[in-house]
């Protein structure tokens, strides 16, 4: 009896133990967090995170800054990430940066890291842009390589576009002033030409960044794209050309073969001719004679000059 009262004991002991955590509660306290031990108790009938809540609010304190429990609950229940809103909230009071808890609460279920927005407010970042190949006027191309220093604004952090956006932005500024220049040279000579022309255009507006300044890191010539065009398009002309050359080519080998066809065919009617006249008595003997005399001094002279022409066979 006695052990079963015993280990009904060390039962509840456990369960209690599970259910309060004592050990948070004192941390707690210690810190300066004033926070019973039915709170914490209900916390994990909410199915909350006791120790997570505690070292925020402990966290925020020690930091001086005043966020009610209930607000870290509904953030963590809403699947925000609670440690990352104040670790922001603090940066942001020490650089003097205006944030409640609603706009980081707001930003980080945005799916934005809030605390890195905090900082890229205080300390400026540099966004490199990838190779950007554009062509002026005379043809030729022209790769930029450039950097954009951003700041992070945190007003539009919610709803606003990301870097994607601002390199997409910046890319076709360069591409649209590089293609308005006379030639590659000037875009040589003169860099920073690109960089002002392409930040008057408010590349930053409906995104969370505000655009300090964009340098021009690198510019390099590229291929003479014009002078490929016109190679390009001197092969088309040529090939047009070829195949209308074809056409016409083909075209007279069948007429050819139409009028040795008809050759062919007038020939075939000589000997019945020939023969017509013999009835009829107007071709003579020597008349025939005299006309193979005729072939046969054409097929010799045609053997002499080395041309095989078709003579008329009687």
């Amino acid at each position: 009896m006695n052990f079963i009262i015993l280990g009904l004991v060390i039962v509840l002991v456990v369960v209690f133990l599970t259910l309060v955590p004592i050990g948070l509660w004192i941390t707690a306290r210690f810190s300066g967090v004033n926070i019973s031990m039915a709170a914490l108790v209900a916390m994990r009938f909410r199915r909350l995170s006791p120790s997570k809540i505690v070292n925020a609010m402990i966290k925020s304190h020690q930091a001086g800054i005043q966020i009610p429990t209930n607000d870290l609950e509904s953030h963590y229940l809403a699947g925000g990430d609670i440690n990352q809103v104040v670790d922001a909230l603090i940066a942001a009071e020490r650089a003097n940066i205006d944030l409640s808890f609603e706009q980081a609460a707001a930003i980080d279920l945005a799916g934005r890291n809030v605390f890195e927005a905090v900082q890229v407010s205080v300390t400026p970042k540099v966004i490199n842009t990838p190779v950007i190949a554009a062509v002026a006027k005379n043809g030729i191309e022209v790769k930029v390589i450039a950097k954009v220093t951003v700041r992070a604004n945190i007003e539009r952090l919610v709803g606003g576009a990301g870097e994607e956006t601002i390199i997409a932005r910046v890319g076709e500024g360069i591409v649209t002033t590089v293609g308005s220049s006379d030639s590659h040279a000037q875009v040589l000579e003169n860099p920073d030409n690109i960089s002002q022309t392409v930040l008057m255009k408010g590349l930053d507006s409906g995104t969370a960044f505000e655009i300090l300044s964009i340098d021009i890191a690198d510019v390099d010539v590229g291929r003479n794209v014009g002078a490929q065009l016109q190679r390009d398009q001197a092969e088309a002309d040529k090939n047009i050309a070829q195949a209308k050359a074809e056409e016409r080519r083909a075209q007279a080998i069948a007429l050819e073969q139409e009028n040795r066809a008809k050759v062919v065919e007038a020939e075939s009617k000589i000997p019945t001719a020939i023969a017509e006249a013999f009835e009829k008595g107007n071709l003579g003997v020597m008349d025939y004679y005299n006309i193979k005399n005729v072939n046969a001094d054409t097929k010799m002279r045609e053997a002499i000059s080395g041309d095989d022409g078709t003579e008329i066979d009687v």
